[in-house]
Parts: structure tokens; C-alpha cells; sequence
């Protein structure tokens, strides 16, 4: 299923997203740099992409990490998932964070996460007295795999 997702450059040198492959569920989200940025050992930067999106309604653009730069070079989003919510208009940035023990640099047009539009869900959420009983019950952490 393919969405039609309106998209604006920011910058003239913004890489729009692409996909790496037929079935790839994010699309690879690129650094649109003026010069490279070097990120030291437990420090996070702001990376900017140089591009807007008007996501469909009720959808959200989640941003992961990218798992090649996160086992390679140890850098991955700051919040471990961006959220990028359908009416939000200004400029996706994604937070690095170097969780490594050496300084790592990102190039301009380096490809820095991956981003997967899913549609989402609102609550109203109704204050009970009593919740359904179930199985497992309040069992919290670890409490369905004992083996």
C-alpha cells in the first residue's frame, strides 16, 4: 500500500527520503549538512534532514535508528523513537547520540535513520472502578516466560 505524502525541501541540498529496498518499511531519512559534524563519545547533536512533511491524517512518522550506523559507528536517535506527529509542519531533525568510545562524523547526505509512517489510534480514557480479569492478571516484568 503506498501513501501520497507531501514533502518540502527546506534546504536546495535536502535528499528526499527513499526506501532501500521493494518491501523496506522506513524510508532512509539523510543528514543535509553545510559541513560534517563530528559527535564525541556520549554527546547527542541535533542532525538536520533539510526537509517537511504533511503526513496523512491520523498517521505518524516514527523515526528509528538505522541499524547499520548503530552497530558500525554506535550513533542512534537520542530518544530511541521520534515521533512526528501529522500536523507538524517544520523541519524533521534527529537527535544523534554517539554511544560509543570513539568520535564519530556524519557527512552531509549520509544516511542517519529511517523513518515508518503508521496510521495510530486516539483514546478516550474512562476512569473505572474495576478493570476485565485476564490470565495473567498484574503479572508485570518477566511474568509470561519463566523458562
Amino acid at each position: 500500500m503506498k501513501l501520497k505524502v507531501n514533502i518540502k525541501k527546506l534546504d536546495e541540498k535536502a535528499t528526499v527520503p527513499t526506501y532501500g529496498s521493494q518491501y523496506a518499511a522506513g524510508a532512509d531519512l539523510y543528514a543535509c549538512l553545510s559541513e560534517s559534524v563530528t559527535i564525541a563519545p556520549a554527546q547527542t547533536v541535533l542532525i538536520h534532514t533539510g526537509i517537511a512533511v504533511e503526513l496523512p491524517e491520523n498517521t505518524v512518522g516514527l523515526v528509528y535508528a538505522r541499524s547499520g550506523l548503530a552497530s558500525k559507528k554506535d550513533l542512534a536517535p537520542a530518544n530511541k523513537v521520534g515521533v512526528i506527529d501529522c500536523d507538524y509542519r517544520g523541519e524533521i531533525m534527529v537527535a544523534i547520540h554517539n554511544h560509543g568510545k570513539e568520535e564519530r562524523v556524519i557527512e552531509h547526505g549520509e544516511r542517519i535513520a529511517q523513518m515508518v509512517i503508521t496510521p495510530y489510534f486516539t483514546a478516550e480514557y474512562i476512569v473505572a472502578d474495576e478493570l476485565s480479569e485476564t490470565v495473567r492478571g498484574q503479572g508485570g516484568f518477566g511474568s509470561t516466560g519463566t523458562k
